[in-house]
């Protein structure tokens, strides 16, 4: 296995928050500046666990002790754009960027001077592919609040929203909201392979300091539990 190599950070700003994947790809995101540091001859995977099918969800049993019926996941989605991201709970609805690699193969960010956009990493999973989709925006910046603000207080049950540039909606359920120091962010944990679609949303956590910036990321953990199509689109649930 080729050794992993890391590149210098370039920081624009001094909150920073970091994104790594497991295995062939580890990647750092800095607000205002971000970089990715993998091996070589890697290109950013698209996917963890990609075409696998999606597992079901188990629920309680009836009042009598018995097992109810195991509701079935919604079949994982083909590849379509994502175009906006809600957390209905929060009052977040926010239009989506696409974020990619630039020259230096740095992942670039949602912009600073629009602080109330989402980033979906465009290399990963669109929204209700199978494989884990990557959402990130900004906790704050300099002007004040920004999208992910009042992320830290969502809770497991909640749902978060992608809406698809094919009119569907791709919802997820989350399943936990957990803050990981930066220096011991838990690769595998976070993007190791689930076989189904999921979704992690990323903001910057924990203590800001003037010198190093966040001391942590909040990662939200959620899997893909419905697929609805918007009005406009003549709407159905799956």
């Amino acid at each position: 296995m080729a050794r992993r190599r890391r590149v210098p950070i370039a920081r624009r700003r001094t909150r920073a928050y970091r994104l790594t994947r497991t295995a062939a790809l580890a990647v750092s995101l800095v607000v205002g500046g971000v970089w990715w540091a993998q091996d070589d001859e890697a290109a950013p995977p698209a996917t963890a666990g990609h075409g696998d099918v999606a597992t079901a969800v188990a629920s309680g049993g009836d009042s009598r002790g018995a097992a109810s019926p195991r509701p079935v996941a919604p079949r994982p989605l083909p590849p379509s754009p994502a175009v906006s991201l809600a957390v209905p709970h929060l009052g977040i609805e926010a239009p989506v960027v696409a974020l990619g690699l630039d020259a230096q193969r740095h992942l670039t960010t949602p912009p600073v001077d629009n602080p109330k956009v989402v980033g979906w990493y465009q290399g990963g999973p669109s929204p209700g592919e199978s494989g884990t989709a990557i959402a990130v925006g900004h906790r704050d910046t300099r002007t004040g609040p920004a999208v992910f603000a009042a992320l830290r207080s969502l809770r497991p049950g909640r749902m978060v929203e992608a809406r698809r540039a094919d009119g569907k909606i791709a919802v997820y359920t989350v399943d936990d909201v957990k803050t990981y120091e930066k220096a011991h962010f838990p690769d595998q944990e976070v993007y190791g392979p689930t076989g189904r679609p999921e979704l992690r949303v990323i903001t910057c956590g924990g203590r800001f300091s003037p010198k190093t910036g966040y001391e942590s990321n909040l990662v939200v953990f959620a899997h893909l539990t419905q697929v609805r199509t918007s009005p406009a689109h003549g709407g159905h649930r799956a």
